[in-house]
């Protein structure tokens, strides 16, 4: 081999002056887990939840189609009439097996301030509940609840609520695998340290394993994108949390009302929202946190020219959070589920076709025409891969269209996945 000029001490040198960047990056920008991104999360009050709720919202679900003239129908009155036929069948499919990817229980807006008494009960119905829930089956893949915030005059409401919580969840049956907690209104970092120190004491004092409880951060206050000393806190909280953040939210109407936007101007693409998720967008980049993007309080029902444009409106909304990159968002009424699922469907079945030929030009070679890079590779592996994940493909279509098992694509997708994971 021939001689350079640099020695090993040389190269020991520039190792050991990165070696704070090399722990940074392999610590704090770890890359996404790979494990299954719902995508929305339905908000419903606390103790309105019964086991048998997931089923009834997919029969209302249902109902609102077929009083409509069916999801053939349906897809074409929003716009979706070029891949109607296709898209039919795959969400008559969704509404019946899955109408309900991640249901929240409302502890806080949607469910306000009752007395004491009265929400101990519920806080401990809630749980029993969803543990009955996840033993007959019928239970979400995501399920928990959104309790009162942190600042002063509820705090120690909404810690006594997540505790009763908690408590009869371990009690009766044990943390359920998709469990969710919510955490909203965040202000400053501190109150997600807060956060984060109970779910210490909770893994402590419940014997569960350390690092079992993670939280979602809704971003509903300009103050966490701007602080008072000019500072970012919506990235810095991400690395104060000890990684148990999984995922930041965005609230529409709080955040909308706190910019002293008018309320008939609130919206998801307002350009102040657009502002806020992007700043959140570049805050969880390569940190494994995931983004979701707000709701439409407009709701598809009552008068029939009402429910048309409230679907149309709801269904180019999650087309546009898809198009931004924003891949789950918020639900407030079971009628917006087939508007939730037509266009995401839309979204991943439209882009399937040219996604699977470069994966299989990747994969084996077979279009010389495009060279696309890694980065692009798991990019279009991941795409395929959520649209796998929530019923807008079929492993059928994914062997026969890009040469691969779905495995291999979610190997590719995330590297970091052993054999074992990908497959699970």
């Amino acid at each position: 081999m021939s001689a350079g000029t640099l020695g090993e001490g040389d190269l020991a040198d520039v190792d050991a002056r990165l070696s704070g960047t090399d722990t940074l990056l392999a610590t704090e920008y770890p890359g996404d887990d790979g494990s299954r991104q719902p995508v929305h999360t339905l908000y419903v009050p606390a103790d309105r939840y019964r086991p048998e709720l997931l089923a009834a919202f997919g029969q209302v679900a249902a109902q609102a189609v077929a009083d409509f003239g069916g999801a053939v129908a349906l897809a074409q009155a929003v716009g979706l009439g070029a891949l109607a036929d296709e898209l039919a069948p795959l969400v008559d499919a969704k509404l019946q097996r899955e109408p309900i990817e991640d249901l929240r229980l409302d502890f806080e807006d949607g469910y306000g301030a009752r007395p004491d008494d009265e929400e101990d009960a519920d806080a401990v119905l809630a749980a029993e509940r969803v543990s009955a829930a996840v033993a007959a089956g019928v239970a979400p893949p995501f399920i928990g609840i959104r309790f009162k915030c942190f600042e002063a005059p509820t705090r120690r409401r909404g810690i006594r609520t997540l505790d009763l919580f908690l408590t009869t969840l371990v009690r009766t049956g044990g943390l359920p695998d998709g469990l969710v907690l919510t955490l909203p209104k965040v202000t400053t970092v501190e109150q997600v340290e807060a956060m984060v120190a109970l779910c210490e004491l909770f893994e402590q004092r419940l014997g569960l394993p350390a690092g079992r409880l993670r939280f979602e951060v809704q971003m509903e206050t300009p103050q966490l994108i701007v602080a008072a000393d000019g500072s970012v806190p919506v990235a810095t909280l991400l690395h104060r949390a000890d990684g148990r953040v999984s995922a930041l939210h965005y609230g529409t109407y709080d955040y909308s009302a706190s910019l002293q936007i008018a309320a008939a101007y609130q919206s998801m693409e307002h350009p102040a929202a657009d502002f806020a998720k992007q700043v959140m967008q570049v805050a969880v980049a390569e940190t494994g946190v995931r983004i979701s993007d707000g709701s439409t309080n407009v709701i598809p029902v009552g008068d029939p020219e009402h429910v048309i444009e409230a679907w149309k409106l709801h269904a180019r909304l999650v087309r546009r959070s898809l198009e931004r990159g924003y891949y789950q968002g918020w639900d407030l009424h079971a009628a917006q589920l087939p508007t939730r699922y037509l266009a995401t469907y839309a979204f991943y079945r439209e882009g399937f076709a040219a996604a699977a030929k470069r994966l299989d030009n990747y994969l084996h070679g077979s279009d010389a025409t495009i060279m696309d890079e890694p980065a692009t590779a798991r990019a279009l592996a991941r795409f395929v891969v959520r649209g796998l994940e929530c019923g807008a493909l079929t492993a059928e279509e994914v062997r026969a269209a890009t040469g691969s098992e779905p495995e291999a694509l979610v190997r590719l997708a995330h590297p970091k996945l052993t054999t074992k994971e990908a497959v699970s």
